[in-house]
């Protein structure tokens, strides 16, 4: 297939290169998904407190992630934040604490609306047993709750994996980063290499997210069921 540019994935170590990138999307979302999840599961027995004022800025936290693109905190942590407290951030901690706190903030509201969910008389059988709240948590709601939370919490590691691709704009030398690199030096001997670099990236982005994505629809199914 001469000059078909299928032949720069291959030249010197780029295939290496890739595969280099694509484990640094990988731990960036795999680092930010468990803090975050660590973070919003008590952010989302927060939210269920009856105190106004906190579940109110919580819930402010939470549209704060929703209305503002996660590009915009991403600039806004690493070119404004990291000057202003003269912190030298890389871009890697830029990304996992930027996802790792949109996270949270999503997490956080997947367990509230799981625990909201459960039917009243499920916490009002175990007080009637004498439970304390932290026992009715751990032993009743949670459990119950954890079924409702796994399709949602899934998808939104899914979601996080893709969005990982704008790390490549604060510098982080993500899969698409070395893609846009293989590109910028095979471009010249292959015009059509950046059809099978992003292919590849494509197809990369898919063989990490496509199981995910089967999972979410497995454990839905079998709550529904």
């Amino acid at each position: 297939m001469p000059n078909s540019g299928v032949e720069v994935l291959f030249e010197g170590s780029n295939f290496e290169r890739l595969l280099g990138g694509l484990l640094v999307t990988i731990e960036i979302a795999f680092i930010s998904i468990m803090i975050g999840t660590i973070l919003g599961v008590v952010m989302g027995l927060l939210r269920t407190v009856p105190t106004r004022s906190l579940r109110l800025l919580l819930r402010l936290y939470l549209e704060a992630f929703r209305i503002i693109p996660i590009l915009v905190w991403l600039y806004v942590v690493h070119f404004s934040f990291s000057p202003l407290l003269h912190i030298d951030i890389s871009g890697e901690t830029t990304a996992i604490l930027v996802f790792s706190l949109w996270g949270a903030a999503e997490i956080g509201d997947i367990v509230r609306g799981a625990l909201e969910s459960m039917p009243k008389h499920q916490a009002e059988s175990g007080k009637a047993l004498g439970l304390s709240k932290g026992q009715l948590y751990r032993y009743v709601l949670i459990p119950q709750a954890v079924r409702r939370m796994l399709p949602g919490a899934i998808n939104l590691a899914t979601r996080m994996v893709k969005t990982t691709s704008l790390v490549v704009l604060i510098g982080v030398i993500d899969v698409v980063k070395v893609g846009q690199q293989i590109i910028e030096l095979g471009v010249i001997k292959a015009p059509n290499a950046s059809f099978w670099v992003y292919g590849l990236i494509f197809i990369l982005y898919f063989l990490v997210c496509y199981p995910l994505s089967v999972l979410s629809r497995k454990y839905e199914r079998r709550w529904q069921s």
